[in-house]
């Protein structure tokens, strides 16, 4: 897409990041790890990146990029309904992917949940490889996190 601008999220664009998920459907914890307080931390960690993808001076595109020091995780990558098959997950997943090669990281990875049948095919069509032998466990000391 033309005139499409990749870059970090500035700390005043909470709102939109949040209308981004919610207008793709993507669920997020506003009292929780998705308060703006602790996403402000997540932006001034170096081992995570929020990329916004920018359109007229629009945010019309999401992705969290975060690593452990040997894995990349891939997450929220979301893109508003009307700006869709235009090519913008694909540079935001590209640019994702680059950020951790530059970090050292060459595996990548991303959880999706079930219902979200979307982003299993977009993923899958991106040679990001399905297991169906992993069992995810969690434990939160607060459950609204």
């Amino acid at each position: 897409m033309k005139d499409l601008i990749l870059r970090n999220l500035n700390k005043d664009e909470f709102q939109e990041l949040f209308n981004v998920w919610k207008e793709s459907g993507l669920p997020y914890r506003s009292k929780g790890r998705d308060r703006k307080e602790n996403i402000e931390k997540e932006l001034n960690n170096q081992q995570s990146h929020f990329i916004v993808a920018e359109k007229d001076k629009k945010i019309v595109g999401v992705v969290l990029v975060t690593h452990d020091g040997r894995k990349g995780w891939i997450n929220r990558l979301a893109v508003r309904p009307e700006y869709r098959n235009r090519g913008i997950a694909t540079r935001l997943l590209k640019e994702a992917e680059n950020r951790l090669r530059k970090a050292g990281i060459v595996i990548f990875a991303c959880l999706i949940e079930d219902w979200n049948k979307e982003s299993l095919q977009y993923f899958s069509r991106k040679d990001y490889i399905k297991h169906d032998d992993i069992i995810y466990f969690t434990k939160r000391d607060y459950p609204y996190i």
